[in-house]
């Protein structure tokens, strides 16, 4: 049974319940000969390894079964966005042309993101819904250790309104002091990035920042300068999280701060996942809409 499993199966972890499921990355072997998979979840921001004697293969109905959970989930999510929106334009449209004519029409101009993953999978999964959810979005894989090198001149390039800096993240095995950023794998890449973006735009209402991973070192991001960051119960966090916080972001008005209450409870972890500080919109309505 053990060597049923190959690089590209989905497993579940027998220890835990099959409670996550995950892509093989890698098999390999430790030192007392024993072989040991490395691990990333289908869309918790998580990777892990275990020996192989503890995974199961997940079967392909019970795998069809979940993903067609989670796009009901998702179009359920994104009913609630559209709804919203529709309700939220009426009101930015009167306040933009007070006693409007029946029938005139604004057009929106949202903020515009620049997404920078270490994860291509998770990426290629945002880039998806930013497209889903009308988020003008530019998308970049980068390892987690080279965010901090390329972020400012990316930041130049593109100008975004709203920045995501995110990938994987976690504690090193056997850590047990949680305030101590030297016990993270990448958490202080995300800071170090964060700071270069902050270089670039001091203002944490002109650039908007997410920053963040599975169990990272929440104070430390947003000390650093992150408008909203994981993990402040250092839980794991959903591969989608960091676009329903952007989205919210992206489709409030200018003249608007958000509440924190509605921006949090919107993702799919929650409080114990994502926190953040109190941040404007980055929406424009824009009137009238050209017939042509």
């Amino acid at each position: 049974m053990i060597l049923d499993i190959k690089v590209g199966d989905i497993v579940g972890r027998k220890s835990y319940g099959l409670d996550i499921y995950f892509k093989v990355l890698d098999i390999c072997e430790d030192d007392d000969g024993n072989q040991i998979a490395y691990l990333k979840g289908l869309d918790m921001r998580l990777c892990a390894n275990g020996p192989l004697d503890d995974l199961t293969k997940i079967e392909p109905n019970k795998l069809a079964d979940y993903w067609r959970m989670t796009m009901i989930k998702n179009h359920e999510a994104m009913r609630r966005v559209f709804v919203r929106r529709q309700k939220d334009r009426e009101t930015f449209l009167m306040r933009s042309v007070p006693g409007k004519e029946k029938g005139e029409e604004g057009f929106d101009v949202p903020g515009r993101v620049l997404h920078i993953d270490g994860d291509e999978d998770y990426l290629d999964l945002c880039m998806t819904t930013y497209r889903q959810l009308q988020i003008p979005a530019e998308g970049l894989n980068i390892p987690e250790n080279r965010q901090a090198q390329k972020v400012y001149d990316l930041l130049v390039e593109h100008r975004p309104d709203l920045l995501v800096l995110t990938g994987h993240d976690g504690f090193i095995k056997g850590t047990k002091n949680f305030s101590d950023i030297s016990n993270y794998h990448n958490s202080s890449h995300f800071v170090a990035a964060v700071k270069e973006a902050r270089r670039y735009e001091k203002s944490r209402d002109d650039l908007v920042i997410f920053a963040g991973a599975c169990q990272s070192h929440y104070e430390s991001l947003l000390g650093a300068g992150a408008n909203f960051a994981s993990s402040p119960q250092r839980v794991l966090i959903h591969a989608f999280d960091p676009v329903f916080i952007v989205e919210k972001i992206a489709f409030t008005s200018i003249y608007d701060p958000i509440s924190l209450q509605d921006i949090i409870t919107g993702t799919i972890t929650g409080f114990d996942g994502i926190g953040g500080m109190e941040t404007r919109g980055r929406y424009r309505m824009g009137v009238p809409r050209s017939p042509y």
